[in-house]
Formats: structure tokens, sequence, C-alpha cells
């Protein structure tokens, strides 16, 4: 890759990753305007010392979709995020977890016990 092309990268991510930003503090500022500080699934309760621990989370997952009423968002502490967003992404990857469905066990190792028992 060329100084140019490798350079002009450099300046397209910056330029993403500031409007990236700019986006989340607008959405985060209103979404604490709008929402008492508590996770909205583990109710834990935040203050300013630890309010960089709460997050908007989109109900829709989608981070441009940010209505001025709030009803995309919710607020949650980094835990219950992060389970969020797992839930999520177990649920498109068909887990067992999450489906009921899946590869089950086909190995018995108590099959023969019966026997074995009988032959002692």
């Amino acid at each position: 890759m060329s100084s140019h092309s490798s350079s002009k990268l450099d300046s397209v991510i910056a330029n993403a990753r500031k409007g990236r930003d700019e986006r989340e503090s607008g959405y985060r500022a209103q979404a604490l305007k709008l929402y008492p500080w508590i996770c909205g699934r583990c109710s834990r309760e935040f203050t300013r010392a630890n309010l960089q621990e709460l997050t908007v989370h989109h109900r829709d997952h989608n981070h441009d979709n940010n209505p001025g009423n709030g009803s995309n968002w919710e607020l949650l502490c980094v835990y219950c995020h992060d389970n969020e967003h797992s839930r999520l992404i177990d649920g498109e990857h068909g887990s067992v977890a999450t489906d009921g469905g899946g590869s089950t066990a086909t190995h018995n190792p108590f099959a023969n016990l019966k026997d074995i028992i009988a032959n002692k």
C-alpha cells in the first residue's frame, strides 16, 4: 500500500470514528437527560461517580436510529449491555441455549449398567 493511500485510509478511519463519537455523545447525553440513571435490566442505580458504566442500548440494534424521544434507547449497565449483545449473537448463530435445538448427546455411559452390575 502506498503512503498516499495509507494516509487516505487513516483519514477515512479517523473521520468515521469522530462521527461515531459525536453521534454517541449526542444520544448518550439525551438519554441520560430523559431516563433515570438506573440499569433497565438489573436495576442498579448510578451516580456521577460511576456513570461511565451506564450505557445506551439501541433496542433495534441500529445505532443510527436515534429519535429525539428516546423510544429506541434503554440505559443498561455495561454488564447487562454485554449480555444483551451476547444473547443476540447466540441467537443469530443458533446456539443450543437459545433455540432449543442443535445437536444432542448420543452416547449413554450407563446404557449397559444393568448388565455390568449383574455380572459382578
